[in-house]
Formats: C-alpha cells, sequence, structure tokens
C-alpha cells in the first residue's frame, strides 16, 4: 500500500510540474484576484478536471475514446480555439500591477471555472499523460492499491494546485508581476495552440 501511494506521488509530480496552459492560468489567477479565496474556483475546477482525467485513465475509458480518430481531431480543435480565446483574454486583462489594475483583470468565478476546465479537458497532453502513463502504472496493483494510488495522484494534484493559487498571490505584491504573469500565461497558451495546431496538418 505505501509503495502504491510512493508511486502515485512521485508519478503525480513528475507529470504536473511543468509549466503548462493549466498551470500557469492558475498561478496568473491567484495574482490577480484580490485575495486567495477569490481564486479557489479555478483551484476546485483545475482540481475536478484532473480528478476526472485520473479516474478515466485509470478505468480505462479514455482509450477507447482517443481510438476515434474524428474525435480526436475534434478534441485538439476545440483545445486551439479555447487556447487562443483565454490567451487573448488574459493577456488583456493584464493589468497595471497595481489594486486597481488586479480588480479590473480579475475574472469572475464563473469565467475562473470554465477557463480553467477548458484548458485542462480540452489539453490533449494532458490526456494523453494520464492515459499513457497514469492509466497503465495502475495496473501494477491490487484494488486496494490501486485505489491508494489514485488517490495519491488526485492529492498530489489538488494540493499542487492550490501551491500555485498562493504562490501567485505571494507575487502579486510584487509590483508588476501580476502583469508578467498573465501575459506569460497567454504566449504560454499560444505556443500550446499553435503546436496543437500544427498536429493536425
Amino acid at each position: 500500500m505505501t509503495a502504491a501511494i510512493l508511486h502515485g506521488i512521485v508519478l503525480a509530480f513528475g507529470l504536473i510540474l511543468p509549466l503548462g496552459p493549466q498551470n500557469t492560468f492558475v498561478l496568473a489567477q491567484g495574482a490577480s484576484q484580490p485575495s486567495l479565496m477569490r481564486a479557489l474556483p479555478a483551484v476546485a475546477a483545475a482540481g475536478l478536471c484532473d480528478t476526472l482525467l485520473i479516474l478515466v485513465a485509470v478505468f480505462g475509458v479514455s482509450v477507447a475514446v482517443l481510438g476515434v480518430p474524428w474525435l480526436r481531431i475534434g478534441l485538439v480543435a476545440g483545445g486551439v480555439v479555447f487556447l487562443v480565446v483565454v490567451g487573448a483574454l488574459l493577456w488583456r486583462n493584464s493589468g497595471s500591477g497595481s489594486p486597481e489594475g488586479r480588480a479590473n483583470g480579475a475574472l469572475s468565478a464563473r469565467r475562473q471555472m470554465a477557463f480553467a476546465a477548458s484548458v485542462s479537458l480540452f489539453n490533449p497532453h494532458a490526456i494523453l499523460d494520464t492515459v499513457g502513463v497514469i492509466g497503465p502504472s495502475s495496473l501494477a496493483y491490487g484494488e486496494s492499491e490501486r485505489v491508494a494510488f489514485t488517490l495519491a495522484c488526485i492529492g498530489v494534484s489538488w494540493g499542487y494546485f492550490l501551491f500555485l493559487a498562493v504562490l501567485g498571490r505571494v507575487a502579486s505584491t510584487i509590483r508588476g508581476v501580476q502583469r508578467l504573469l498573465n501575459r506569460g500565461s497567454a504566449v504560454i497558451m499560444w505556443g500550446t495552440a499553435v503546436y496543437l495546431a500544427s498536429t493536425m496538418l
């Protein structure tokens, strides 16, 4: 049981640490919102989406989904559109770095959840990571150990997103950081969109 939990923790950290659209969005919201509590919708949406992807990977349903070519193309196309739109919104709402700028650039709870879900569920790389790594890794364990492994992966995901929001909030006290985070997040999203679009050519 302990080995399964440690395996899940290490594996989840390895997959979630690289900065991608999902992580940078949560980080940027932590910096943009006037308080940490106001950034929690982004944390919750990202955590719930990762939980869904992990559960689907462990139970193997996504393998069948990704085996349908037109569905995979639709997923990638949808991901490109959402990344471009969210990136543009973050760039436009980057603010001036002042409290007033942060207030103007902060997204509502509904928008936070919608955009966090879009950069989570419309990211084929995240899906392929969970399906190709977490799913097969879980097969090495029996039923109870597989549950422990899955919960460890989910726990790391939620903890890391909360950490990113806190980090963004702390960094926002430094002049200009909020603007830099939002614009950096936008650039990463646009870069990911370009790469995803190239995979369809």
